[in-house]
């Protein structure tokens, strides 16, 4: 052996010396990545999985220089999401980055991809368990439980595959606890710099991220209280701005929404994540809530009811054990040392549930907003575990306690095995599991419907299925898919879904069959609870085969047509929400030709009258609504039906749609293009997916003169428009147009969009009708010095105080703008406003001001009396002030 490659072996040896006293640590995490291998293809796509992708691509094209700073994403889009360019693309852009790495393009090779990128992250996280409480308590044994503790939580584990959002936010919360251990004890600048910038990167993937940005600087605060000399306290603050600059640049570079205006969109970043304008609805022990409205224990259910149950008394006895040593020791606590430590897991724990329980924060979909829990949970858990194991005097309970742990871990292996691949739907024995159905009528299930794959891949390898239409359900309503999506859950499947028998995957209303009259082929279940069920509707395929090509008895929305027993009702094409809705019920009017037919009670009126719901009597497939309406089984003479929705001409809209596209003005695009002409709005969208149309219009118009209204709105300045697609739109040109006359009165601006259901907007858009005057008009008298300038330049112009910004985009008009008049004299003010000693003449940008190609301008009318002096400028909610100026008018 020459002298170089004994020189080698020894290096190599030498490296690996402190890797193998890990061994179990390794061992344990190859075992974890083999088993993550295996199960990798089992998993189905999240709902969001795409608009994820979209975010990296969005943020990537503006990186490249390909795209404007995020100019052309309609924010209020509910397509994207409404917070689509607030999160942090860090993650996402990790994901971009290694697909186009390996060139990895094949749709399900994406989808797999992500998956294992992410719970590669899970795993990371569980290597920095086991280094942190390697280093708290000393033992590589009660490191390895951390480790294992960590990544055997079942939800956890289901949702490293499936979630880039908080699982990346989980594991960056527990590296940098695990730095924040290392930085405290090495007390030098280039531990809190590395601490530092994973704090940024921390809040750049999630906002609760602020919790440690609190509170590391608080804990050097009392590292520079007890400091005994300058060359400590020189210390703690160069390395405090370390960690400071660190941060912040990191969060800033993270962020790329922010590098156009840092200070505007910032306060725009924290007032939209710190109170998220996503408001769904869901299930919770039974009852359905707004997810504002949960009961206050709803997160300490969740968690109690998901987590490992042997590790939620181990997480008390730790958290109440380092409570105690603090309080039998407060100094000790204080200075920089293994308690205060502890005490910061109990704090990083206990804080944020208590400020999001106190606050009433707006958490959904369980607790997965606050998975990071998780990350000082777990050491708690061990800690609490090392605590009962040391108070223990003999070698056996030592013994006991230490194979209780393990037991509890297997119980949590075998809990994951039986219940895969529907680990996101894990509960443990504090939930009655036993009950038939218990859960699908108490929590929300599948709310990412992950488990929606398993049902289509039974349809697919099902194609002996009969050839009638087969349906997909939901427990709850949720977005329809298409069949032409199916291949994003699973493209290995296409060959075998072209040969499946045609199905559809639908909505059901809480509490009902997806169609009463369907059979029941498969379900997707979890503890017996139904997530998915596949149904079969044979007999109104047949019933529209039958009746097609017939001239209908009524030939309407609904052609209607008479079968054996039954009306046939008939709509070609067809949106699903004309058969989903609660409100689309059919009305049947029957007069028998014997009276004598009639139950006893309903003689006297000679006739009989029956409510058929369409959800449970109909079906939608292949962009048909088809429903059969039984006849009573008495010989009829006559019927009568209504209450069936009305669509608007076809053809008529056709011409409406194509004289708006072509002699109309183009007032907004986005979802939809809306278009005015001859008095109306056409509200017009090319999309093969008909379900579009189930969400209410609402219209906000604002007229020139406010004195137009109707006096019971003059004070709002607007007027309010509600309209049904079913009511005012057909369905044109491979997609859908909506038609609403605006009233007589000229106009001069519009808001409007579609209603989610759920109190918040599908969509959303506002527009001037002619920008340009609007920005003349605005800006007249702006001319020569500004009498004050800021985020934009005010100008005294004629009564009126004109606000200018150039270049100006659409985020700077967003702010409300305060305006506060101190007069010469107080009496002049309402006299509700004299003891303020000035009014308060707020206003939004819109429709007060105009925006018109890069330049923008709004006017505010000032009172008539005596002005002293003036303070005006913008603030949004939960920010506070984004600019102000004051200046004396003295007139």
């Amino acid at each position: 052996m020459t002298l170089f490659s004994r020189a080698l072996a020894r290096t190599f040896r030498t490296g690996l010396r402190p890797l193998a006293r890990h061994w179990g640590a390794l061992l344990a995490l190859a075992l974890f990545l083999v088993a993550g291998l295996a199960v990798l293809d089992d998993y189905g796509v999240p709902l969001d999985e795409h608009i994820r992708a979209l975010r990296a691509e969005r943020n990537y094209a503006f990186l490249i220089g390909e795209d404007a700073p995020f100019a052309s994403v309609d924010f209020s889009t509910r397509v994207y999401g409404p917070v689509f360019p607030f999160y942090g693309p860090a993650f996402d852009l990790t994901l971009l980055f290694a697909e186009r790495a390996f060139g990895i393009d094949a749709m399900r090779g994406l989808h797999l991809s992500r998956h294992l990128l992410t719970h590669l992250c899970f795993l990371a996280g569980g290597l920095f368990a086991y280094m942190l409480a390697c280093r708290l308590f000393g033992a590589r044994s009660l490191g390895l439980l951390a480790m294992v503790l960590f990544l055997l939580h079942p939800r956890l584990y289901a949702h490293s595959f499936l979630n880039g959002k908080d699982i990346p936010f989980l594991v960056m919360f527990m590296a940098a606890l695990f730095l924040a251990h290392r930085a405290f004890r090495r007390d030098a600048l280039p531990a809190f710099v590395l601490l530092g910038a994973a704090v940024g990167a921390l809040v750049n993937l999630r906002i609760m991220g602020v919790a440690l940005v609190a509170a590391i600087p608080a804990m050097r605060a009392l590292d520079l209280a007890f400091a005994s000399n300058w060359e400590e306290r020189k210390r703690v603050l160069l390395t405090t701005v370390g960690f400071a600059l660190a941060g912040a640049l990191t969060f800033y570079a993270l962020l790329p929404y922010l590098w156009v205006d840092p200070v505007g969109r910032g306060a725009e970043w924290w007032a939209v994540l710190s109170n998220t304008p996503f408001v769904p609805s869901e299930l919770f022990r039974g009852t359905l809530y707004r997810s504002v409205d949960f009961p206050i224990e709803y997160l300490p259910v969740w968690f109690s009811i998901t987590a490992p149950p042997f590790a939620l008394p181990l997480g008390a006895v730790g958290a109440a054990g380092i409570l105690v040593a603090a309080a039998r020791a407060p100094r000790n606590a204080l200075r920089n040392g293994g308690l205060r430590f502890a005490l910061l897991l109990v704090g990083c724990f206990a804080l944020p549930a208590l400020a999001v329980i106190l606050l009433d924060s707006n958490i959904f979909n369980g607790w997965r907003h606050m998975y990071f829990l998780w990350a000082p949970f777990a050491p708690l858990a061990v800690f609490g575990l090392w605590r009962l194991v040391a108070a223990l005097r003999r070698t056996r309970l030592r013994a006991a306690a230490y194979g209780a742990a393990a037991a509890g871990l297997a119980a949590a292996v075998i809990l994951m095995t039986l219940i895969h691949p529907n680990q996101q739907v894990s509960f443990n024995f504090f939930v009655d599991r036993a009950a038939p159905e218990h859960l699908r009528w108490q929590y929300a299930l599948d709310y990412w419907v992950h488990a929606l794959r398993q049902g289509i891949e039974w349809v697919a390898e099902h194609s002996e299925s009969p050839s009638g239409q087969t349906a997909i359900t939901a427990r709850r309503p949720i977005e329809p898919y298409a069949v032409g999506n199916t291949p994003i859950l699973l493209e290995s499947a296409r060959e075998r879904l072209a040969n499946a028998a045609p199905f559809d995957i639908v909505p059901s209303a809480p509490g009902t069959s997806w169609s009463r009259s369907a059979r029941e082929l498969h379900r997707v279940e979890a503890y017996a609870s139904a997530m998915w069920i596949v149904e079969s509707r044979d007999d109104l395929r047949e019933v529209y085969e039958a009746v097609h090509g017939r001239e209908p008895l009524i030939d309407g929305a609904f052609d209607v047509h008479r079968i054996d027993g039954a009306l046939a009702l008939v709509m070609e094409p067809c949106s699903p929400a004309v058969i989903e809705s609660e409100h689309a019920v059919a009305i049947l009017r029957a007069t028998p030709i014997d009276v004598g037919d009639l139950p006893e009670w309903r003689k006297g009126r000679a006739f009989e009258t029956r409510f058929f719901p369409l959800m449970n009597y109909g079906a939608y497939f292949e962009g048909k609504c088809v429903a059969a309406l039984p006849l009573p089984a008495y010989p009829v003479a006559d019927f009568e039906l209504s209450g069936l929705p009305e669509l608007p001409d076809a053809a008529e809209a056709q011409e409406k749609a194509r004289r708006a596209r072509d002699d109309g003005r183009l007032l907004a695009r986005g979802f939809y293009d809306v278009y005015l002409a001859d008095g109306e709005l056409a509200y017009l969208r090319e999309s093969r997916d008909p379900s579009e149309t189930a969400h209410p219009f609402h219209l906000n118009v604002y007229p020139e003169r406010v004195g137009d209204l109707p006096e019971e709105r003059r004070e709002q300045g607007f007027e309010r428009f509600h309209f049904e697609f079913l009511s005012h739109g057909a369905f044109v040109d491979g997609g859908y147009a909506a038609f609403f006359p605006l009233p007589d009165y000229p106009v001069a601006a519009i808001r409007t969009g579609q209603s989610d259901g759920e109190g918040g907007d599908w969509w959303l858009t506002e527009f001037w009708i002619d920008p340009e005057r609007r920005l003349a008009e605005s800006a007249a008298g702006a001319s020569g010095e500004p009498i004050a300038r800021g985020a934009f330049d005010v100008y005294l112009s004629d009564g009126a105080l004109v606000y200018i910004k150039e270049p100006c985009e659409q985020m700077d008009t967003k702010a409300r703008f305060f305006l506060h008049v101190t007069p010469e004299r107080v009496g002049d003010l309402p006299e509700a406003r004299r003891q303020y000693g000035f009014n308060n003449l707020d206003f939004a940008f819109f429709p007060n001001g105009a925006l018109f190609e890069g330049r923008c301008a709004a006017r505010a009318a000032l009172p008539g009396y005596a002005i002293a002096s003036i303070r005006t400028g913008q603030h949004a909610s939960g920010v506070g002030e984004i600019w102000s100026v004051e200046f004396a008018v003295g007139r």
